[in-house]
């Protein structure tokens, strides 16, 4: 299972890959959000989805309204770690929750996230006790890169 949240993981200032980024707007609540993203990222993960090698749920503040990044991102429907509009404090929360019920569910775990992902302490120490998981925190400006999409294909 792999937790992916959208904002500082696509959805960056500087997305990199050696190509031009591509942007577009998103909505919700009757906002528009600019979106920066990388083609090349939105392919592997496109491309992951389609060989049913990893199941992919969104995990971010964009849960209720993901169908707009999907539809931006040119992407299937992925599930919802969530459906409600969360404050900012809620979805730290609920994402902490989803990343746990993957491990109590006996799977493995994936999980891609600016803010939320521990990178050290003791929460991170009891999600990667068993190996079974992998954590990704990006840099908020550059989001995932070739490395981290490497680092996702090895573990599954």
């Amino acid at each position: 299972m792999w937790l992916l949240d959208v904002d500082g993981v696509i959805n960056v200032s500087r997305p990199g890959w050696g190509a031009a980024p591509r942007s577009g707007n998103a909505y919700s609540a009757g906002d528009a959000y600019r979106m920066r993203w990388a083609p090349a990222l939105v392919e592997r993960i496109r491309t992951l989805h389609h060989a049913g090698t990893a199941e992919i749920r969104w995990c971010s503040t964009w849960c209720p309204d993901a169908d707009q990044v999907e539809r931006l991102f040119a992407l299937p429907r992925l599930d919802r770690a969530w459906s409600d509009h969360l404050t900012a404090t809620a979805a730290a929360a609920a994402k902490l929750t989803a990343a746990r019920q993957v491990l109590a569910q006996g799977r493995r775990l994936i999980w891609t996230d600016d803010v939320e992902v521990p990178t050290s302490g003791p929460v991170h120490d009891e999600l990667t006790k068993t190996g079974r998981a992998l954590l990704i925190a990006p840099s908020p400006r550059r989001g995932l890169q070739p490395e981290h999409m490497d680092a996702i294909e090895a573990f599954i």
